[in-house]
Formats: structure tokens, C-alpha cells, sequence
């Protein structure tokens, strides 16, 4: 089994300088040892206090990381020198009212749609798919756009995949694409490219961000030199993280000490599985498929080229042009008092956390959902509501 760090990486340096001799003490790899867990925390806490400002503040865009975070208890050891925001990593919880209005809208016109499980109860501008099903639509969950694909194999109806997810989930959405899907089936595509939302955070105004973790996953298939222009940009340093509590607290070790040390780069924590170039079989066909365009992302702003839609000699799997979408009945519901008060777009951008929001754990639960952050499992609220947040021990 491969060490989580390469032993010649900046994170290998830094993890053995914390006492957590990842590559040379043991045989068998051990990514959750509380030791070398507690180790890495007081480096890190050293490392901010030498930054000469308290807390240091650093931003996921995953959520992954958040419910590793969550999950292994990780906040109760990251240090208060340090506050590790979670971003806008969550597409379900981007994913605009007027794209679920869409799927709502083909549900209610009698259109069989697929979706993953999260996406049911996002709330559109009357209901969800959810509330549609309820009514009666055909709203089938699936893990996958092959098993999508798969249930329109099996009937005569017409089958809209409505699709989300960012770079890793929309690779799989077109090799369905590319792989003969039958004629019965179509794809109404609410992927996002997180590389253009996080130029949009770093520019917000008040943004006190100085550094990004990158979700490993994504950089799997765009592989860690896609982040190079963005700190060139932004003179921000941004470092690939892998998932396991080690992952983790190695990658934000090396992240704080780029902040501390002034080196605004990119850093490969992740080797085991990522590597500069990406998957270029699978980049090739999560081009060939797709086109960026620009779009808004529910509770941030309008994200140039954050979006991806099928291009145009893919037209007919691309529900937007097999379907007349009248989603003008649904807008002439008003929002409720209680949508009007969500703060999910602050917390996704890491201006509020979610027991600043009044509706939290309150009229905003996960079987009561108001917000989209409440609704996906990885959504900070539902995160935070399953596990506790920021508990105070």
C-alpha cells in the first residue's frame, strides 16, 4: 500500500516535521492514528501562530472534506488559530431555482425523471421533485447516469436524467452519452466546474480567505496544474487534499505554512492519486460532451463559464432542446418568508455558518428542509445537523 504522502513532497516534510513520520514508521499505512493526528493539529497550531495573525482563515470547496471533518471529529482538533470554512462544495446545494424548476416542470408534464436521492427535496420556486412525486410524476432515484440510462432500456416512456455533480460526476454523465444511450433518453445537465467559482470567492468583497484546499477527487480527472493560474491570479496557494483525517490535516499543515511562509503555489498532497495532468481520457470526454457557460449558483452569484451544458451535436439527448420546458407557471408562486431568510448562500460562501442562520435546527431540519444546504448529506447544515458542527469540547 502507497504512503498518503510522497516522501520527497513538501507535505511529507512538513507531516515528519509534526512528528508524523508518515512514510518511515510503519509498514502497513494508517490514515486515522490518533497520534499522528494530535500531532499534526499542534503543528499546524504552531505554524499559525507564526503567521502573526489570528485565526488564519482557509476554505474547502468539498463537501467530502466537510463530512470527514465532521465525521472523524476533526474541528475539536484543528486549532482556533485556524478556521477552515467549507465553500461552495456542495452541487446539489448550487444548483439554481430555475434548473429544478425545470425538472419540476417535465415531471408535472408527465416526463419520467431520474435524479440522485439528494436532489428530490430541493426546493424550487413551487416545491420540488419531491412535491411532484407526491402529486403523482414519475421520479425515480438512481446512483448513477448508467443506471439512468439503463431505466430507459427498460420502458417505453421517456427518461430525463436530471444531472448535477461537478468535474468527477459530469465524466460519468458523458461517457453515457458517448456510449449509445437509447432514444428514449435525455439529459438535463445541472453540472458545475468549480474552477471558476472559486476566482468568484476570492474576488468577493469582505473575503478574508487565504488559502484553498482542493478536493482530491476532481483533481483525480483535472489533475493539480488546472489550480496554477488561479494563483497566479490571486496570489493565493492552493493545496490538493485527500480525504482520509490525515489527508486532511497534512493538507492543511502545508496549506498554512504557503500562507506563512508568503509562497502563494499549488501543492499536491494527494499523489496516491493525483498527478499534474489528470485523467486526459476521461478530460476528453467530459469535453467532447460538454461546453462551460455561464450561469447562477444558488445563493452565490452569476459564475462565468461555472456551468456545463451538452454542446450542440449532442442535441438530441439534451432535454433543454427535446422538451418545450414552460417553467413560467411555477414563478408566479412567491418565495415564503422562511426561503426569504435562509442564509445558505453566506454559508457557502463562507460569510456565515450555519447556526448564524435563524432557521437552523429549527424550522430547518433535514425531513423539513428550507434551504439547499439542509437537504444534501453534502451540504454544511445537514452536515452540521447530523454531527454537531463546531463542538466546543
Amino acid at each position: 500500500m502507497s504512503a498518503p504522502l510522497d516522501a520527497g513532497s513538501p507535505a511529507a516534510g512538513t507531516a515528519r516535521s509534526a512528528g508524523a513520520t508518515l512514510a518511515d514508521e510503519a509498514a502497513e499505512l494508517r490514515f486515522r492514528d490518533p497520534g499522528r493526528a494530535r500531532a499534526l493539529a499542534a503543528a499546524i497550531d504552531r505554524v499559525c501562530g507564526q503567521v502573526g495573525r489570528a485565526p488564519v482563515a482557509v476554505m474547502h470547496v468539498c463537501g467530502s472534506h466537510e463530512q470527514s471533518i465532521a465525521k472523524f471529529g476533526l474541528r475539536t482538533l484543528i486549532p482556533r488559530s485556524l478556521d477552515v470554512i467549507m465553500g461552495p462544495g456542495c452541487p446539489v446545494c448550487v444548483t439554481d431555482v430555475p434548473e429544478v424548476d425545470e425538472a419540476v416542470a417535465l415531471a408535472q408534464d408527465g416526463v419520467r425523471i431520474a435524479s440522485y436521492g439528494d436532489m428530490l427535496k430541493v426546493p424550487g420556486s413551487a416545491g420540488s421533485l419531491s412535491d411532484a412525486q407526491a402529486r403523482g410524476a414519475r421520479v425515480d432515484v438512481v446512483y448513477s447516469a448508467a443506471q439512468a440510462a439503463e431505466l430507459a432500456r427498460d420502458t417505453d416512456e421517456e427518461v430525463v436524467f436530471f444531472a448535477s455533480g461537478f468535474e468527477t460526476t459530469a465524466v460519468a454523465t458523458a461517457a453515457v452519452v458517448l456510449g449509445n444511450p437509447p432514444a428514449n433518453f435525455s439529459v438535463l445537465s445541472a453540472h458545475k466546474y468549480i474552477p471558476p467559482v472559486m476566482e468568484i470567492v476570492a474576488e468577493m468583497p469582505g473575503a478574508r480567505v487565504e488559502g484553498f484546499l482542493a478536493a482530491g477527487h476532481a483533481a483525480t480527472i483535472t489533475g493539480w496544474a488546472i489550480f496554477e493560474r488561479f494563483v497566479e491570479r490571486h496570489g493565493l496557494p492552493v493545496v490538493v487534499a485527500g480525504f482520509e483525517p490525515l489527508d486532511i490535516l497534512a493538507g492543511l499543515l502545508t496549506l498554512t505554512e504557503l500562507i506563512r511562509d508568503g509562497t502563494p503555489r499549488v501543492v499536491n498532497t494527494f499523489p496516491r492519486c493525483v498527478t499534474r495532468e489528470g485523467n486526459r481520457n476521461a478530460q476528453n470526454q467530459l469535453w467532447r460532451v460538454f461546453r462551460t457557460t455561464g450561469g447562477r449558483w444558488r445563493g452565490i452569484a452569476h459564475v462565468p463559464n461555472g456551468n456545463l451544458r451538452l454542446r450542440d451535436e449532442f442535441a438530441p439527448v439534451d432535454a433543454r432542446r427535446r422538451f418545450d420546458i414552460d417553467v413560467r407557471r411555477l414563478w408566479d408562486y412567491a418565495p415564503s418568508q422562511l426561503t426569504q431568510v435562509c442564509v445558505c448562500g453566506d454559508i457557502m460562501a463562507g460569510i456565515a455558518s450555519p447556526v448564524d442562520c435563524p432557521l437552523f435546527g429549527k424550522e430547518c431540519a433535514p425531513d423539513t428542509p428550507v434551504g439547499a444546504c439542509m437537504v444534501s448529506t453534502e451540504g454544511t447544515c445537514r452536515i452540521w445537523h447530523q454531527y454537531g458542527g463546531h463542538p466546543d469540547l
